[in-house]
Order: C-alpha cells, then structure tokens, then sequence
C-alpha cells in the first residue's frame, strides 16, 4: 500500500511537502477550495521546484468552478514542472461549492465535464459546449514548454455514492473515496465503479485502476482512550468535517445523518441553525478539515471520532491497512489537523509505512 497526504492548500506551507517526500511518501495531494485557502495550482507549482520524488496534484480539483479547458492547462502547466510524476484528482465540490453557498456539481453536469476535460488532458480536441454549440477546443501551443502533455497525467475522480463511482469507473484512471470502515465495504465500492464501466473494453482493469482513500491516522499510545487530547489535537478537524458534510446532506437533500452523528445531531443542528441563513454557508465550514471552531469542540465524541479517522494501536492500524490493500485499496491520504500535521506524518512514517503490504 503506498500512502500520501492531503493537503489544505497553502502558499506558505511547502515544507510540509518536502517532509512528506524525505519520510516516503507516494504523494501529495492539494486541496481545491477557493474559498478556504490558496490556489492549488499555485501552490503546486512551488512544490514542483521544491521536490524531485513526490507525486504531486490536485486532492481533488472542482469542476464547477473552472471549465474543463482551464483544470486541463492547469494541471499541464504543472506537469511541465514535475514531468511525470503529476497527476489530477476531480470532483463535483461538495465543500467548494457549498462554502459559497452553491449546489456541487449534479451528475449529469460531473460526467458531461469528465468527457470534456479527459481528451484535454492528453493535449487532444475536445469540444466546448457553450449551451448553443459545441465548439471544438485544443491546446494550441503544446510544444512550447507552456504545458506538458507528453508525460501522462493521471485522472482519479472522487465519488462517495453509486452514481459518482459509477462515473469513476467510466472515465477514471483511478478514484478518491472516503474510507472504507472494513475490507466488505471495499469489495461493494469495487462493485459500484464497475457498473460504470464499459464491459464492451473488457471490464475494470484492477491491476491499473487505482483507489485512493481520505482519512486521518492517529496511533494510539499505550492506555491511550481514543478521544484524548492528542487525539482530537490530530483528527478532530477531520472528525468535525464529517459533521460538516452530514449537515449539508440533510440541509440539500434531507438525509439525516445516522451511526455515530446521529448523536450529536441535534445539538449540532441548534448551534448552526443560530447563524442566519443568508451567511450560514460561510459558518458551516469554518476551520474545515484544519482545526476545530472551540464552540465545536464538543461534538468530539469517541463514536464520532472513530467514524472518521482511522484510530488504533500501531498493530491495529496496520493489520485494518493490510486488509484494506488485499480487498483493493491502494493508498490511503492523511489530511491531520494543521497545527499536528509534521508530529503526525512522522509518527505515521516511523510506525506504519513499510509495515503495511
């Protein structure tokens, strides 16, 4: 199993990657929320110059806020910087979109956007739709050292449900899930991106179709309860992103969160519901997936916790990751709170990495 991390975006936070690559780390993966911390592209063009190993790319770019033509020169922008070793993650922007207060991207609009933005990666025509025509688009210029397309870029497509897997399968090299709490729920993900591929070109090729998973890793010291303070210094931002998205569920879709958010759920829907309306996008991700709001801090429970991050002894931790990778998970990316980041992947380095087949 290989093993990168997440990135929340930041100009100013290259040396993290540069740590993650001297403690062996496949990959980095940036963070694409306008919104919440600097461009992505951006800050992988200062990763590139500063790294020769990592992989590097987006952890996952937003369709809706970027035609397809410009993700493409964006990410061949970068490829021309880390030439083979960059890649492209993509989904619908279910915290990009929702933090200005906009729908991510329905599912029709997601895959009519892959099929757009696939032949574009690869320095070939596509076709712009713009409501009226199609018209056919390329990169004029591909030969000039503005872009690399001569070196592949990986597409991984993020999908939580059925029907994003299912675009994931179709057009995908590989896909971003959320972790799966056990190796059955990875053979049903396996079964939900094959329904989307074309068994007419032979089927899902596992061999070569990557699966990357999300989550944050926190190694339990000996006698350790699981929502300790170092704990929670380490995961509780992923933890409370979870909430975040739970909300944003039932607020879109009415799905009230069941399992361990049910719990919490109600105090969690007063607290936020106490912000207006018309700016309680801006409220609901604060702090998101970096640190905890204090007023926050008490939905931190063990069962919510443990729903979110992967939590154990070392020996735990690792046989879950081993099982994992013999049902078909291939990497596992750690998003740790940001004040804990460097502590975190250096313990993860030291206990994990290298133990896990």
């Amino acid at each position: 199993m290989k093993f990168g991390v997440c990135v929340a975006s930041h100009i100013k936070d290259i040396d993290y990657i540069v740590r993650a690559e001297e403690l062996g780390f496949h990959s980095a993966w940036l963070a694409d929320s306008q919104m919440l911390w600097s461009d992505c592209y951006a800050t992988l063009a200062l990763a590139a110059t500063q790294t020769s190993r990592i992989n590097l790319g987006t952890g996952v770019a937003v369709t809706g806020t970027r035609p397809a033509s410009v993700t493409a020169s964006s990410i061949a922008t970068i490829n021309a910087l880390a030439p083979g070793r960059t890649f492209l993650g993509v989904g619908s922007g279910n915290t990009a979109m929702r933090v200005m207060g906009m729908p991510p991207h329905r599912i029709a609009e997601f895959n009519r956007y892959i099929e757009v933005l696939r032949p574009l990666l690869r320095g070939e025509e596509s076709y712009l739709d713009t409501g009226e025509n199609n018209i056919p688009i390329r990169h004029v210029m591909p030969n000039d050292g503005f872009v690399n397309f001569k070196d592949p870029i990986s597409l991984y497509i993020s999908g939580f449900g059925p029907k994003s897997l299912a675009v994931a399968g179709k057009h995908g090299d590989g896909a971003v899930l959320a972790m799966p709490a056990n190796a059955n729920i990875m053979a049903n993900i396996w079964r939900m991106l094959e329904a989307g591929n074309d068994s007419a070109n032979g089927g899902l090729d596992k061999s070569r179709f990557h699966t990357t998973a999300l989550t944050t890793i926190v190694i339990l010291d000996p006698g350790e309860p699981v929502d300790s303070p170092r704990v929670k210094a380490e995961c509780g931002a992923m933890a409370m992103a979870a909430i975040h998205f739970g909300y944003e569920q039932v607020r879109n879709f009415g799905r009230k969160p069941g399992g361990a958010l049910a719990y919490v759920w109600e105090d969690y829907r007063a607290m936020i519901e106490s912000y207006p309306e018309e700016r309680r996008h801006q409220r609901i991700h604060a702090g998101h997936n970096c640190w905890v709001i204090p007023e926050e801090e008490r939905f931190l429970t063990p069962e919510v916790l443990k729903a979110s991050s992967l939590i154990g002894t070392r020996d735990e931790i690792i046989d879950q990751l081993g099982h994992l990778s013999e049902a078909g998970l291939h990497q596992v990316m750690v998003l740790p709170n940001f004040d804990t980041r460097f502590q975190s992947i250096e313990r993860l380095a030291h206990d994990v990495i290298g133990n896990v087949s």
